[in-house]
């Protein structure tokens, strides 16, 4: 069984912001294996981190010459600057145990099972701000994490897309594509309508 690698959300108001992208992982020093470049299809770089729990696959499994699936989270502070945090590899065929009928798939053949896609994102979180000139918005996504050892864990992502001012500060589930450096909207639906009481 082919885990899906964007889980299905298990709570309404579930905030997240998670995406698929392929590329090569080039580490910045090769002793340092945490911070580097992500370089995709079209020879696009993204400054790209490794979080932890991804960090011992990397060391253990992966040939840093080919090419994953890389499950990451996005960061950015405009349209044209965005940072990857890598959380996971998805490989179906090396690291996944799959069963005879999946062993003749291909991984984008797998991907499409799952209604997903290179670059795919899926962003949940309050509807703050947006900027119509610009076709522009951001979204605030808050830390499920209930520690309250880290700062302030809450932040926000800047979109591409064309959003009505009537469905400010709602909740939306969105799907975004990356393009180069620039996460842009594909659809979107109003999960719930609120109005936030926090800044």
């Amino acid at each position: 069984m082919i885990k899906n690698p964007i889980q299905k959300v298990t709570n309404k108001l579930q905030y997240r912001a998670i995406g698929i992208v392929n590329g090569v992982y080039t580490p910045h020093e090769k002793d340092q294996l945490n911070r580097g470049t992500l370089i995709d299809k079209q020879g696009q770089k993204i400054e790209t981190v490794v979080l932890g729990k991804a960090l011992s696959l990397i060391k253990k499994y992966i040939n840093l010459k080919k090419s994953y699936f890389w499950i990451v989270y996005p960061k950015n502070k405009n349209t044209q600057n965005l940072h990857l945090q890598i959380s996971g590899i998805w490989d179906p065929q090396e690291l996944n145990e799959i069963g005879n009928e999946n062993s003749k798939k291909n991984t984008l053949e797998v991907l499409d099972e799952f209604n997903l896609s290179d670059n795919y994102f899926s962003i949940r979180g309050e509807l703050v701000y947006i900027n119509t000139q610009n076709k522009e918005f951001i979204i605030k996504i808050c830390s499920s994490h209930k520690s309250n050892k880290l700062k302030n864990k809450n932040f926000k992502l800047v979109i591409e897309g064309e959003l009505s001012l009537d469905i400010l500060r709602n909740f939306l589930s969105l799907d975004v594509i990356r393009e180069g450096n620039t996460l842009r909207m594909i659809k979107y639906e109003v999960v719930e309508e609120f109005l936030s009481k926090k800044e």
